[in-house]
């Protein structure tokens, strides 16, 4: 997934004849923080609210205000990890996307991110979800794949914690099968140690969800 591949058809951009009202408006409708100015197929700045907050005139044009704008993007190829890293770290509800020569071709909002952050945790797919605990040193993804496609299921997604006290992670595996028992014997027999398994729907969704609001935090420090 690369970045061109969630911009928003929906979200407007700015023109600098718009007024600091009618972009606090279009925050409103579409609940973001920030709208880029774009001028032709220039992208000129991103503005927040707080940067209309700060203008003696919001009814005037915003072209004709004194602007202290910053410009973030990515380009159109960015990897999607690239977007999520960007947008966290400068604390955005909108990122704006531009061809490799500059020109502005749209933007994607923290929205759909967090959409797109939900399908890789798989959280709405049914299955079942296991959690082993191994060295980090031990850690074989091509292992553990054929582990579980042996017992004819496939991994939906899988999430990696390290701890900050040990040298062993934590991997949680979302698995397309709710019956867990032959996947879990056959782990045993590999001497994997299995922390913990899920087969109730509630109790895996709260594992999910707390696995995704870590992911978040992760992305945020």
């Amino acid at each position: 997934m690369i970045a061109k591949d969630l911009i928003s058809d929906v979200v407007p951009v700015l023109r600098e004849s718009d007024t600091g009202l009618q972009a606090l408006n279009w925050m409103e409708i579409f609940k973001v923080s920030h709208l880029p100015i774009v001028r032709g197929d220039e992208f000129i700045g991103l503005l927040s609210d707080n940067d209309i907050y700060d203008l003696n005139q919001v009814e005037a044009p915003i072209g004709k205000q004194k602007l202290s704008l910053f410009s973030p993007f990515v380009t159109q190829n960015q990897h999607i990890y690239d977007v999520i890293d960007k947008v966290s770290h400068l604390k955005l509800t909108v990122i704006p996307v531009l061809l490799d020569d500059g020109t502005y071709l749209g933007l994607i909002t923290l929205g759909d991110l967090m959409q797109y952050v939900d399908k890789i945790f798989a959280v709405s797919e049914p299955g079942g979800v296991i959690v082993l605990e191994l060295n980090s040193i031990d850690y074989s993804l091509s292992e553990i794949a054929q582990i579980v496609e042996g017992n004819d299921a496939k991994i939906l997604s899988l999430y990696v914690k390290s701890s900050d006290t040990s040298r062993k992670i934590e991997l949680t595996l979302k698995i397309n099968k709710t019956n867990l028992t032959s996947i879990i014997q056959t782990f045993h027999r590999y001497d994997y140690t299995i922390k913990s398994s899920y087969l109730r729907d509630d109790d895996m969704q709260e594992l999910l969800f707390d696995r995704y609001n870590a992911f978040m935090k992760f992305l945020n420090t």
